[in-house]
């Protein structure tokens, strides 16, 4: 972490788990572990039919309430999707785009992932944009070519007045509830890869602003090693973000 030149944030993603009941229980039993833990912005990004509960349970605390996606037309003939327009329509602040189940089982390309993350922006909420090697990819030797490619395709035509309102979550994909995890070295090589990216992209100046998280089974055993690194700026959490005392630790390593 660097947190002189830009925010660290934990963000948990529940994926398909939680009922609204659920999350309201959850929320009552992390809000006292997390209580006055400042130094990084705290995020559980819900299923969309638990996040009105869960942004009414988090009123008043430090947590914020996300969404775990969005579609990048603003209303049509899209059945089952959600617009950023219905998102912000409820308050909700933050979205993820991107994430490795999103691409893998829901068909998503870089292409559509750009479009989302542009419409996310345009209405106004933060995006935690997610990218990350397979594991053929990182045995072949090329993950500092696929992430490369990824930044500058989901990135693109995103200026960087717009790139302030956006989180990158370096997600490698084979350690993605696998139990695998990458090595503090690993993820903070793969991580500068990004910010070098970035660097091309927009200037070294506004590269060191981007908070770049690392994501793949990131937990309380481990969390505190990760987040030394000085270019893994936070976690995006998925397993241990479903049990309040491995968040709270993770949440404790980031202080």
């Amino acid at each position: 972490m660097n947190p002189a030149k830009r925010r660290t944030v934990i963000a948990g993603n529940w994926k398909m788990n939680f009922t609204p009941a659920q999350a309201r229980e959850f929320i009552a039993n992390v809000t006292p572990l997390v209580a006055g833990k400042d130094n990084c912005d705290i995020i559980f990004c819900a299923p969309y039919v638990t996040i009105a509960a869960a942004m009414e349970a988090a009123e008043g605390t430090n947590i914020k309430i996300g969404a775990e996606n969005v579609h990048f037309a603003p209303k049509g003939a899209y059945t089952g999707e959600v617009s950023a327009e219905m998102l912000r329509a409820i308050g909700v602040e933050y979205v993820i785009v991107g994430h490795s189940e999103r691409r893998q089982y829901f068909a998503e390309t870089d292409e559509t992932v750009n479009l989302r993350t542009k419409a996310a922006l345009a209405a106004g909420m933060k995006v935690i944009l997610c990218l990350g090697e397979v594991k053929e990819q990182r045995l072949a030797g090329i993950t500092d070519e696929v992430v490369g490619m990824q930044t500058k395709l989901d990135l693109a035509g995103i200026s960087a007045e717009e790139l302030k309102n956006v989180i990158i979550a370096y997600e490698p994909v084979w350690a993605i509830g696998t139990g695998l995890t990458a090595t503090p070295e690993q993820a903070e090589e793969t991580c500068a890869v990004i910010r070098n990216v970035l660097a091309d992209l927009y200037g070294a100046e506004v590269a060191e602003t981007v908070t770049i998280q690392y994501g793949g089974s990131m937990n309380d055993a481990n969390a505190a090693e990760l987040l030394a690194k000085p270019n893994v700026d936070g976690g995006l959490i998925g397993g241990a973000s479903l049990v309040p005392e491995k968040f709270a630790a993770i949440v404790n390593a980031a202080q």
